[in-house]
């Protein structure tokens, strides 16, 4: 009898010291703790909520994007970060599973702000302004223009051989699967990329809205800094 009642205690104590180690780790990290059972009994629940979010084509803000691609580019970050300091850093390319994204196969062409490509000189007062109201921008997350009626403003795209396009632009021209990819210059469109067919994942469908703060969040969000330093490098060669 005395054994079992130890037993117990020992029993007891260690569910509740288990219980004290998922609290404290929920209070760091925001992940609950039954999710964390959840994931570890199913051995697969990661993949199964990525496959779920990016095949129901809901109109969504940013934010579930947002926090997406953090949780996807974590568990990345350190094999990348390992790989960089062996000298052969890993590519967004390489760093995902893009298979288990929706695809579109679009004609993207390459783009700027000047009269070239919108009819505007640099003292026009919508100058640089996109249909969304934010500035273009070539970053990690760029800003591209799309036919609304296929990719909503705010649409996340991956364009292998360019990164993260956001939609943030319209044009009279683009029509149906097309895509405008913003460069800074006329000089980037032409050496960087021109006009390609290809297979672009979708990340997220937009809302219809997109913000400078949208934007900004997206492009220094932490676990994707190793991305956009290597992003960074290449652009400024």
């Amino acid at each position: 009898m005395n054994g079992i009642k130890k037993w117990t205690r020992r029993f007891m104590m260690s569910v509740l010291f288990s219980a004290a180690l998922l609290t404290t780790f929920q209070s760091f990290s925001g992940v609950k703790a039954m999710s964390i059972v959840s994931i570890i009994f199913s051995g697969n629940g990661q993949d199964e909520e990525a496959e779920n979010t990016f095949h129901d084509h809901e109109m969504k803000p940013i934010g579930p994007a947002l926090k997406f691609i953090n949780r996807i580019a974590r568990h990345k970050l350190q094999l990348s970060s390992s790989e960089a300091a062996a000298g052969t850093p890993q590519k967004l390319e390489e760093a995902f599973d893009w298979s288990k994204y929706p695809k579109k196969t679009v004609v993207a062409t390459g783009y700027t702000a000047g009269y070239e490509s919108t009819g505007k000189n640099p003292d026009h007062p919508a100058y640089g302004i996109t249909y969304s109201g934010v500035k273009v921008k070539r970053d990690l997350f760029s800003t591209v223009a799309a036919d609304l009626n296929v990719f909503p403003i705010g649409t996340i795209l991956f364009v292998p051989g360019y990164g993260y396009g956001v939609v943030a632009d319209k044009g009279g021209a683009i029509k149906g699967n097309e895509l405008d990819l913003y460069y800074d210059t006329v000089d980037d469109v032409y050496n960087q990329w021109g006009k390609q067919t290809l297979d672009v994942y979708i990340v997220e469908i937009g809302d219809g809205t997109l913000t400078e703060q949208d934007l900004l969040k997206l492009n220094e969000n932490e676990s994707m800094q190793v991305f956009r330093q290597q992003y960074i490098k290449t652009e400024r060669k």
